[in-house]
C-alpha cells in the first residue's frame, strides 16, 4: 500500500493509473459503456465521420466505431492476462529453481534458453500458432512461452544476487524447507523486478496481439480487436481517412501507459521503504571460484574419537574452497570440543578460516566449498558429516542456532519479524499460528525488545542496530537449541549496546545451559565471556587453552602477537603494535609453519617441515610451535 500510494502522488503514476482503470472498466463492462451492438451493421451509414450518433463515426459495414473499440479492450486485456500468466507459471518456478539449484540443472536450462532466444521472437511465435491454429488463446500461449524465457533469465539473475545473503542462510539454519526458502524468503525480495517486468510484458503482449491480428492470427471476424480494425481500416483510409485513428490511438495509449507505469514503479521501488536510496546489503562473500558448483558432501564412517562429554566435538576438520589455482584448503585439521554450558572463543584475524569452521559445522557452505571426507563433526553423539540436505535441517533449528555478525543483513527485509520468529516454531514444533505468535513475544521479551507484540508487525527495518541482534538471538533461540554459533555478532554495534548484548548471551547460557562457539576479532570480549579460546591462523589452530591462561602467558609467537596489538588506555607508546606481512591464502603452499614469515622468532627448522599441534605441560593447552615448552622438552 506503501508503494501504491507514492505511484499514485506522482502524475507518471496517477495519469497512467486513470488510463488503464478506464481500459479495465471497458473490458470488463462493456455493454455499458458502448453506444451500440459493436456487430451491428448499418448500410446506410458506411464510413461516416465523428457525429453526435456515432462518436468516432463508423467503418465500411455501418458498425459503430467507438463501440467496437470498447468492446476490443476485452480481447485486448484478455490476451495479456493469458500471456503474462502463463509466462509467470512456466518462467517462475524455473528460474528459482534453476538459480538456486545451480550446477547441470542451470547449465541446461540456459543452453535451452539461449538457443531458442537465438529465433526471432516473432517468426517462432507465428510458428507456433501456424501448428496450433489461428486464435486469441493459442497466440497467447506462443507468447506467453516466449515471455517465459524472459522471465527465467530474470529471476534466475536475481536468485544469483540474493541466495548467498546472511537471512537466506538464517532461513536455512531455522530448518525450512527448499520450498519454503524459495517461496517465502527469496521471491518476496524479487516482487519489485518482477512487478516491473510484468507491467512491461502486459506492453510488449498488446503490441504482439495487434500484429497477430493484423495478420489475421488472432481474435477471428466478427468479433473486434484494436489490430484487426487497423487492418479492416486500410483499404477504407482513403474514403475516410479518421477511421484508423481510434483503435490506433487506443493501442498507443495503452501501451504507453504500461511502459510509464513499470518506470514509475521501477522508480519508486529503488527509493526504498522511506523514499530513500537503498543502501547494498552486505552478503557473504567467501571467494568462490567462478563456475563452482555444489558438490555432494562426502559419505564418511563413523570411526570418529569425539570427546564422551562433548556436546559438539570436531576432528581433523578440512574444509576445501575453490581458488584461480585450484581447490585449497581454508581450514586444515582444526578440532575443537565444546562442552554442554561452555563458551569456546574462534580468534584470528581475517582470513583465519574461524567463519568457515562455523558455517562447515552449521552445514551452511557456499556452493563449490567442502568439507574433506577425514573430518568428523560429532553433534549431540550424531555424526554431521555425510548427512542429506533434509536431515541436516533437522539438526538446524532445533539442535544449532546461530547468530550472523550483521543482524540488518540477516533478517529478511520482506518479511515482518514477527513472521520470521514464528516460522521455525510452526515448522519444527507444529504450532498453530496464535501458538506461534504467543511464543514468539515470550522470546522478544526474554531478549530485551519493548512493548513485544506490537513490535511483531515490524519489519527490520525500523529496528535500531541492537534491537535488530536481539531480534536475531531470539530467532537462534526460537527451537531451543543446544548450541549457539555467534560469528562476530557485535561487530556492527556501538560500545554500549555491544555490551548489553553479550551480556545477554552469557545469560541465556547460564540460564539454558547452551554451549556457544564465539567467533570474533575482539580480544577483550573473549577475556570477558569465553572459557576456553582457540587461535585460529591460516586455517590452523596455533594455540588452544583456558582463556585466563592463555592470555596471562601466550605459548605461541601469534598468540603474543595479538596481545600486544590490542590497545591500552594507559600505554604510552606513540605508535600501536602491528604484526607485519599478511595471513597467507588457502592456495599458497607452505611447507613449514605458516606464520613463520611474519614471526620475529623464526629460524631456518620452522621452514623444514610440517609443525604439529602439542599439549603443553598440564594438558589442558596445546601450541603449534617449534619453540614452546613441550616441543623443547621433546627435544624437536
Amino acid at each position: 500500500m506503501a508503494v501504491l500510494r507514492r505511484v499514485v502522488t506522482r502524475p507518471s503514476g496517477t495519469i497512467p493509473l486513470i488510463w488503464l482503470a478506464v481500459v479495465g472498466f471497458c473490458a470488463l463492462f462493456p455493454t455499458v459503456v458502448a453506444t451500440h451492438d459493436p456487430n451491428a451493421a448499418d448500410f446506410a451509414s458506411l464510413l461516416e465521420g465523428p457525429s453526435g450518433a456515432h462518436y468516432f463515426g463508423t467503418d465500411e459495414l455501418g458498425r459503430d466505431t467507438f463501440s467496437r473499440v470498447v468492446d476490443a479492450a476485452r480481447p485486448a486485456a484478455l490476451a495479456g492476462l493469458q500471456a503474462v500468466s502463463i509466462s509467470l507459471i512456466l518462467g517462475l518456478p524455473i528460474g528459482l529453481f534453476v538459480g538456486y539449484a545451480g550446477g547441470w540443472w542451470d547449465r541446461i536450462v540456459m543452453r535451452v534458453v539461449d538457443a531458442i532466444f537465438s529465433l526471432p521472437g516473432l517468426i517462432l511465435a507465428f510458428a507456433i500458432v501456424a501448428i496450433l491454429g489461428p486464435g486469441l488463446t493459442n497466440a497467447m500461449y506462443s507468447v506467453g512461452f516466449l515471455f517465459s524465457l524472459r522471465v527465467i533469465r530474470l529471476v534466475r539473475g536475481m536468485v544469483l544476487s540474493v541466495r548467498e545473503e546472511p537471512f537466506i542462510e538464517a532461513a536455512r539454519l531455522s530448518g525450512a524447507p527448499t520450498t519454503t526458502v524459495l517461496g517465502r524468503y527469496l521471491l518476496p525480495n524479487m516482487m519489485g523486478p518482477l512487478i516491473v517486468q510484468t507491467t512491461i510484458s502486459f506492453a510488449a503482449v498488446l503490441i504482439i496481439e495487434a500484429a497477430l491480428s493484423f495478420l489475421g492470427l488472432g481474435v477471428q471476424q466478427p468479433d473486434a480487436t484494436w489490430g484487426s480494425m487497423l487492418r479492416d481500416a486500410r483499404s477504407f483510409q482513403r474514403d475516410n481517412p479518421w477511421i484508423p485513428w481510434p483503435p490506433g490511438l487506443a493501442i498507443t495509449l495503452t501501451v504507453l501507459a504500461f511502459n510509464t507505469l513499470g518506470d514509475t514503479l521501477r522508480d519508486v521501488l529503488a527509493a526504498g521503504p522511506g523514499g530513500g536510496s537503498k543502501a547494498p546489503r552486505r552478503g557473504v562473500a567467501l571467494g568462490l571460484a567462478d563456475g563452482a558448483t555444489t558438490a555432494a558432501r562426502p559419505a564418511v564412517d563413523d570411526t570418529a574419537d569425539p570427546d564422551p562429554e562433548a556436546l559438539l566435538s570436531v576432528r581433523n576438520l578440512s574444509v576445501i574452497v575453490p581458488t584461480s589455482t585450484g581447490p585449497a584448503p581454508a581450514v586444515r585439521g582444526l578440532d575443537v570440543d565444546l562442552r554442554p554450558g561452555e563458551i569456546v572463543g574462534l580468534v584470528g584475524e581475517s582470513g583465519s578460516g574461524k567463519t568457515v569452521s562455523a558455517l562447515a559445522v552449521a552445514g551452511l557452505l557456499p556452493r563449490g566449498v567442502t568439507i574433506d571426507p577425514g573430518s568428523r563433526i560429532h553433534f549431540d553423539g550424531q555424526q554431521l558429516v555425510g548427512l542429506t540436505e533434509a536431515r541436516m535441517a533437522q539438526v538446524r533449528g532445533t539442535g544449532i542456532g546461530m547468530i550472523f555478525q550483521d543482524p540488518t543483513a540477516s533478517l529478511n527485509p520482506a518479511l515482518t519479524v514477527g513472521y520470521q520468529l514464528a516460522e521455525p516454531l510452526r515448522i519444527h514444533h507444529g504450532l498453530s499460528r496464535a501458538a506461534a505468535t504467543d511464543r514468539s513475544v515470550e522470546l522478544l521479551d526474554r531478549v530485551g525488545v519493548a512493548n513485544p507484540r506490537e513490535r511483531l508487525r515490524d519489519y527490520p527495518h525500523q529496528f535500531s542496530g541492537g534491537m535488530a541482534q536481539r531480534v536475531m538471538i531470539a530467532m537462534a533461540l526460537a527451537s531451543e537449541p543446544s548450541l549457539i554459533i555467534a560469528d562476530e555478532p557485535t561487530t556492527a554495534l556501538d560500545v554500549t549496546t555491544q555490551r548489553q548484548v553479550l551480556e545477554l548471551l552469557v545469560e541465556l547460557c547460564d540460564d539454558l545451559s547452551m554451549a556457544m562457539l564465539f567467533i570474533t576479532h575482539d580480544l577483550g570480549v573473549v577475556a570477558e565471556i569465553c572459557d576456553r579460546a582457540v587461535v585460529m591462523y591460516a586455517g590452523q589452530a596455533v594455540e588452544t587453552g583456558d582463556v585466563h591462561e592463555l592470555f596471562a602467558t601466550p605459548d605461541h609467537p601469534y598468540s603474543r602477537a595479538l596481545l600486544a596489538s590490542v590497545p591500552l588506555l594507559d600505554d604510552d607508546e606513540d605508535r600501536l603494535v602491528t604484526i607485519p606481512g599478511r595471513v597467507p591464502g588457502p592456495g599458497e603452499q607452505i611447507v613449514g609453519c605458516r606464520f613463520a614469515s611474519r614471526c620475529e622468532q623464526a629460524h631456518d627448522a620452522c621452514a623444514a617441515g610440517p609443525v604439529d599441534l602439542v599439549t603443553l605441560a598440564g594438558g589442558d593447552r596445546s601450541s603449534r610451535c617449534l619453540l614452546s615448552a613441550a616441543a623443547v622438552e621433546d627435544g624437536a
